[in-house]
């Protein structure tokens, strides 16, 4: 895929924006190589499903050209495409049924110790069941701060929120996750 956002700047960015608004493959193309993957990712930690993820990011992508004259510089390009993907993706998982946790297969290390393996899927439930329980909005906040690597600043531009807004709906989402997941942590030595 392609060399991730991080081998672009947002002028570079803007450039091949204005470039697609006019109907420049080449600049479609690149902007595409630069950011499919993180758009993939963000897809597939929103629904589950890399395939589900894929067809998301082909969609994201189509929107954008077709899109290209309507897009705002003031607007970071990355932002506006992580703000589709993101839509997108949350349209997806409105519209089908989720996946019992049961239904997923783990994958098993032979070297592991059974208990061990008991242990960390145990854990995989309860944190996947712990946000799950969340409310919609600091999930979102954590999958992409701590689970997708966003900045604060880029993860508070996608859910359209300032930074103090987003980092309140972090703080929120780790006490409820404390609390949700006080059973698995380590006990305090005496």
């Amino acid at each position: 895929m392609g060399k991730g956002p991080e081998a672009s700047t947002p002028a570079d960015d803007d450039s091949l924006m204005r470039r697609i608004a006019g109907g420049d493959e080449a600049a479609f193309a690149l902007l595409m190589d630069r950011h499919l993957a993180r758009a993939v990712a963000l897809a597939r930690r929103v629904t589950g499903s890399p395939a589900i993820a894929e067809e998301i990011a082909q969609e994201a992508f189509l929107r954008v050209w077709t899109r290209a004259a309507d897009w705002q510089p003031q607007a970071r390009v990355s932002t506006w495409l992580w703000r589709i993907v993101m839509n997108l993706a949350l349209d997806q998982m409105r519209r089908r049924r989720p996946a019992a946790l049961d239904e997923v297969p783990e994958p098993v290390d032979p070297g592991e110790d059974p208990e061990a393996a008991a242990l960390r899927n145990a854990l995989g439930r309860a944190l996947e069941a712990a946000l799950a329980g969340l409310p919609e909005r600091q999930a979102q906040a954590v999958r992409l701060c701590l689970v997708d690597g966003f900045s604060q600043a880029e993860a508070s531009a996608v859910l359209e929120v300032s930074e103090g807004a987003l980092e309140s709906l972090l703080v929120r989402a780790r006490r409820s996750l404390r609390s949700s997941l006080s059973a698995y942590a380590p006990a305090e030595a005496s």
